[in-house]
């Protein structure tokens, strides 16, 4: 087979008419030719960081929509189904993934549970993460989360980290906002990425300390705007990546749109074409080609290289999107779940007190920290309920591995005027995670999710929509259009019963993540994300 078009020679930075013969799958010759064709030839571009189940899609279905965007490969940490799983839901990742051509590149979950202070479905403990290692399919050490563990030496933590070392594989990094003699720690202890930066000056602080940063643009954090500005200089240690991506945002673009918004503010495009296809490859050692003679023939041809649209995808010499149509088939897999919870009664979600004030989370749109501030309660025959005109709403973590008494907070900034909405996609424990504006829209709201065995959804006083996620109750079995289409629906429902955030449910399903600061909530409680301690509702 040959390729003609305009050639780009990332590393090089040149730009030039050529000719690719590909050959049993590998690029046999490059050669300069003149010919009439004007498209750009490049190599595929990566994710350098993503959960592939944030995407409510198995990866099979995940890889039918991210080769229409130009992607050819992901660094993918499936923890979110190891925490309700455990290395069972790693396995089924990795072997639904090769059923693909698509370059899927599973890490090791680091930490399930990613704390103490949450209930999850499984653990994996540091005699897993050397049985994992030793899997050639296991391509680095996912995010180290619990980088108090790392600075206290936690026995075993440093274990896990130590059988990466073993086996000579990156170890990935989660540490926002932590700077000074910490970060170096951090560091030193074998730490080589992050991808929590959320201001420049601390991704700078990082770079010179010899971290790789990856800028993060997802469905729920956006950090692209505060960082872009470093890569210029330091293209070199840069990559971008998605973290979470919900299916309705994947239908529209990837990385791809990175690279534009990218060169639309006059950056280098070399330089920012080795941030997105080269950087990842040479630093996880990922078996994708580079447009090389020798390489695996995992290239894109695109229109230009200013909006980067993509018109056939190739990996491994096989065409996989060609001109609007993605060639990759949906495949049979077996479903397996996790979902022990007997639905709640309304008075399962009151919050008897007298205290005239709370903590509460305060959401920030495009972000997964929180801030906590405190404000006053609203209380009706003893109990804490929402307070709808100040939009402090009550939220609820309700245990769904087994039966326990549901944890009860509030939280500003979602705006909801009526309902409630509710999901079992609650990172990382992915227990069911709730908000509505009173007990009985809640209720309804997380008996909805538990008679489905995992979903999201919203419900009003009239209606009720839930998109079901069958597997792991986090990932749906059904196509990414068609779940990607079901997930709007419900995005604009939920915007409807009054939700100002851009991606509500995204924003709802990082407010159980406990390891970023700074106020979240666990199936067991408040928690102090900074100190790493609970902490009471009631201020008295």
């Amino acid at each position: 087979m040959i390729l003609q078009g305009q050639i780009v020679d990332i590393l090089n930075k040149q730009i030039y008419k050529g000719e690719i013969t590909i050959k049993d799958g590998k690029i046999a010759s490059i050669i300069e030719k003149e010919h009439n064709v004007n498209t750009f030839i490049l190599p595929g571009f990566v994710d350098a960081h993503i959960h592939i189940e944030s995407s409510m899609l198995v990866p099979s279905e995940f890889a039918r929509l991210a080769v229409t965007h130009g992607t050819v490969a992901t660094v993918s940490d499936p923890h979110e189904i190891a925490n309700v799983l455990g290395v069972k839901g790693v396995e089924f990742m990795i072997n639904n993934g090769k059923q693909t051509p698509f370059k899927f590149n599973f890490g090791a979950p680091s930490c399930v549970p990613a704390t103490s202070f949450e209930s999850a479905g499984a653990i994996i403990n540091s005699d897993d993460i050397k049985s994992l290692m030793a899997n050639p399919d296991i391509k680095y050490l996912a995010e180290m989360m619990n980088y108090p563990g790392v600075l206290f030496d936690d026995d075993e933590v440093m274990k896990k980290i130590a059988w990466a070392k073993h086996y000579n594989k990156p170890i990935d990094g989660h540490a926002p906002g932590l700077r000074g003699d910490d970060i170096s720690k951090y560091i030193a202890a074998g730490i080589s990425t992050d991808h929590e930066c959320f201001t420049y000056d601390e991704a700078l602080e990082k770079l010179q300390k010899g971290m790789k940063v990856l800028i993060r643009e997802g469905s729920a954090a956006k950090n692209f705007e505060a960082l872009i500005d470093l890569l210029p200089e330091h293209f070199e240690s840069i990559m971008f990546c998605s973290d979470d991506k919900h299916p309705d945002d994947l239908i529209v673009d990837h990385i791809n749109r990175l690279c534009a918004r990218a060169v639309a503010k006059q950056i280098d495009v070399f330089k920012v074409l080795q941030a997105t296809c080269i950087n990842p490859v040479k630093h996880y050692n990922l078996d994708v080609g580079l447009l090389n003679i020798g390489d695996a023939a995992d290239c894109i041809v695109v229109e230009d290289l200013k909006a980067f649209k993509t018109l056939q995808t190739y990996i491994n010499g096989k065409l996989v999107y060609d001109k609007g149509v993605s060639k990759i088939e949906s495949i049979p897999f077996e479903i397996l779940n996790n979902f022990n919870s007997d639905k709640k009664e309304i008075s399962d979600f009151k919050f008897e007190s007298n205290s005239k004030q709370i903590r509460v989370i305060e959401a920030l749109e495009g972000q997964l920290v929180t801030n906590e501030v405190i404000a006053d309660s609203l209380l009706k025959n003893g109990n804490i309920v929402s307070n709808i005109e100040k939009d402090i709403l009550k939220m609820t973590v309700v245990n769904r591995y087994q039966n326990q008494q549901p944890a009860i907070a509030f939280i500003k900034n979602f705006g909801l005027k009526e309902g409630a909405i509710a999901s079992s996609v609650g990172h990382d424990s992915h227990n069911i995670i709730a908000v509505g504006v009173s007990d009985e829209a809640i209720c309804k709201a997380v008996n909805l999710i538990i008679e489905n065995k995992g979903g999201i959804c919203a419900v009003s006083n009239s209606e009720q929509k839930i998109v079901s996620l069958p597997v792991a109750g986090i990932m749906s079995d059904k196509d990414g259009k068609t779940i990607g289409l079901q997930y709007a629906e419900l995005d604009k429902m939920a915007k409807q019963l009054g939700s100002s955030l851009h991606a509500p449910y995204m924003t709802l399903s990082f407010m159980a993540l406990l390891v970023i600061p700074s106020l979240k909530l666990s199936d067991k409680g408040l928690f102090n994300g900074s100190t790493f301690k609970f902490t009471p509702l009631e201020v008295n």
